[in-house]
């Protein structure tokens, strides 16, 4: 059985990606305006600890909490092989997963929509925005600057991949190499350069022991016009640090008062 907060939101919402069926949470204001901005809310890759079925759970909170104060319609996703989401993962396949989030937010008629990802959910919707041009803007919290360290050694990652949960068809990946090749198709770094007309939001912590600060500081440097938040202290679980939290509420803000200019 799938554990979930004892009291709260939690993952209650599905749509599509693909042949596959993914879970989340849509959160909308009480009072919905018209030309309401949308948010696609991505979380990182499991750890031991708080593997596959506990991806995301405090997510749909931090949505209500956005569109209760903030007015936006957002989306909460676990990508494939995550909570109840269907599927196994593969990077390239979470990609597709950031995309068919975004195309399920504007199919409820929200035209601006703003990505939002932390960890690996931050990096691959960096990868999103630079591939759609009708992404309006990126947060990017305790995000990977790269996946040259998961592309080196795939057999660890595949394991990793099991232990977690996120891979749990014992044929898969039917071809390894390919799987592994799309590591190094997934080019964070590369696409913060080919965001510079859009915003970016990057927050991380100095003590982050997953991630190193390098990290940030080069899609920031690679963007050219990023809003960099360096937090003393704090490691990579962002989410649960309430000084993010109110960087990336107060970015969201600005950006949906930009957008009315």
């Amino acid at each position: 059985m799938i554990e979930q907060p004892e009291a709260g939101p939690v993952m209650d919402h599905t749509f599509e990606s693909g042949p596959l069926r993914l879970s989340g949470h849509l959160a909308e204001p009480e009072d919905p305006v018209a030309g309401a901005p949308g948010l696609v809310l991505c979380h990182g890759f499991p750890t031991r600890g708080r593997e596959s079925p506990q991806s995301g759970v405090s997510f749909p909170e931090l949505a209500e909490r956005i569109a209760t104060e903030l007015g936006w319609v957002v989306l909460t996703m676990n990508f494939r092989g995550c909570g109840r989401a269907e599927g196994q993962f593969s990077l390239l396949g979470w990609l597709d997963d950031v995309h068919a989030g975004f195309d399920h937010v504007r199919s409820l008629g929200v035209e601006d929509v703003w990505l939002c990802g932390f960890g690996t959910g931050g990096s691959l919707a960096l990868c999103e925005a630079a591939r759609n041009p009708d992404v309006r803007g990126v947060a990017a919290l305790a995000t990977p600057a790269d996946f040259d360290d998961w592309a080196r050694h795939p057999r660890r990652l595949v394991l990793h991949a099991r232990q977690v949960g996120v891979i749990t068809d014992p044929d898969f990946p039917p071809a390894l190499d390919r799987w592994a090749g799309e590591l190094k198709r997934v080019r964070p770094t590369e696409a913060a350069a080919a965001l510079a007309d859009r915003p970016l939001l990057v927050v991380h912590g100095d003590g982050d022991d997953l991630t190193p600060l390098v990290d940030a500081e080069a899609l920031t440097n690679a963007h050219g016009d990023a809003e960099l938040r360096v937090l003393r202290g704090a490691g990579h679980e962002l989410r649960h640090d309430p000084r993010a939290i109110a960087v990336l509420l107060g970015w969201l803000a600005r950006q949906r008062v930009g957008a009315a200019l």
